[in-house]
């Protein structure tokens, strides 16, 4: 009988199966768990929520967060917001809300015989658009420039947004009283629509208990920084350095252009979907600890970033049917890569 000690094949199979990442990714899973370790204090379930928020600010994008009142849309954006070491700023949208109300305006000095910019509450690093879809299109049009360029332009002058920059925005569902549709151009300047629902319940026993617990005290007081901007700059380009095959560049692509010619859909992704779709599996498999894309990171964010860009034929709306059902069909319709 064999001596299983002189026998070296298992322990050379362990050590084949190990590998080592090309980028260090250790500081960015530290970072991540101990933003999701800040928010669990107070917000109770909603991980997969707070995941795609950290995917989101990790691939530079903005996120549109909906769901009906009383759910914690807001004070989960504001708490992720207090993670960061940086300037937030809140937003209440409103119906009777104006462009230079977000953007600035322009005021005469009095001393200088000179007209002098006043900045929005739009300058900040984190800002929170709160009801985004009760403000008309006028307003919502001022969003556009500052979005996608991080600069506004204002009688002429260009203003640069300062680092880092982005939009966390709610909105109630369409269907609700007061509401504005948003346009599809803004639309697709988020790379992320979340959809929250209502909690289980025994996450509401929780929810029930914490608040009985703290009585009168803040929640935003039990959240502490954990982010700099320094530090964000270097994971956003340690997640921009993670490795994709041509294979997962393929695969995106034909989720995409499936999108654009499926049968149940009357507008489909634009090139700025792959590339939503791409920066986000890269941001999932770095804070998985990996520096390479799998298929399973690509899927993991189809549903996010592809419910609020396709638009379903009338016909199948009137049915019933849902972008997500569109966008599994379309997943498993499509050979994964291997």
């Amino acid at each position: 009988m064999e001596n299983p000690e002189e026998n070296p094949v298992p322990q050379q199979q362990s050590e084949d199966l190990q590998f080592n990442n090309r980028i260090p990714l250790e500081e960015l899973k530290v970072a991540v768990n101990e933003i999701k370790s800040q928010l669990g204090k107070v917000i109770i379930g909603q991980e997969d929520f707070i995941e795609l928020l950290i995917v989101g600010l990790l691939a530079n994008g903005h996120v549109l967060i909906e769901g009906v009142p009383g759910i914690a849309k807001t004070i989960t954006a504001k708490l992720f917001a207090k993670t960061l070491k940086t300037d937030f700023s809140r937003i209440q949208f409103t119906p009777d809300l104006m462009p230079s109300d977000v953007l600035g305006t322009s005021i005469l000095n009095m001393k200088s015989s000179a007209f002098e910019f006043k900045k929005g509450p739009i300058f900040s690093n984190v800002v929170l658009i709160d009801e985004i879809n009760r403000a008309p299109a006028k307003t919502q049009a001022a969003l556009f420039e500052v979005m996608e360029e991080r600069q506004i332009t204002m009688d002429g002058e260009k203003y640069v947004m300062d680092y880092p920059f982005m939009v966390l925005a709610t909105q109630n569902p369409v269907e609700q009283e007061g509401t504005y549709a948003l346009p599809e151009a803004q639309l697709d300047r988020f790379i992320f629509k979340i959809k929250v629902g209502y909690p289980k319940l025994e996450e509401e026993v929780t929810i029930l208990k914490t608040h009985h617990d703290r009585k009168l005290g803040v929640a935003q007081d039990a959240i502490e920084g954990v982010l700099s901007s320094e530090d964000l700059k270097k994971f956003r380009g340690q997640v921009q350095e993670i490795l994709i095959e041509d294979k997962i560049f393929n695969y995106i692509a034909q989720v995409v252009d499936k999108t654009r010619n499926h049968p149940h859909l009357y507008l489909g992704g634009s090139p700025r979907a792959s590339l939503a779709i791409m920066n986000a599996s890269k941001a999932f498999a770095a804070i998985n600890g990996r520096d390479f894309v799998t298929p399973d990171d690509v899927k993991r964010g189809l549903a996010p970033v592809l419910r609020h860009r396709i638009i379903l034929s009338p016909e199948r709306e009137m049915e019933g049917m849902t972008p997500e059902t569109v966008i599994d069909m379309i997943a498993q319709s499509i050979e994964i890569p291997r």
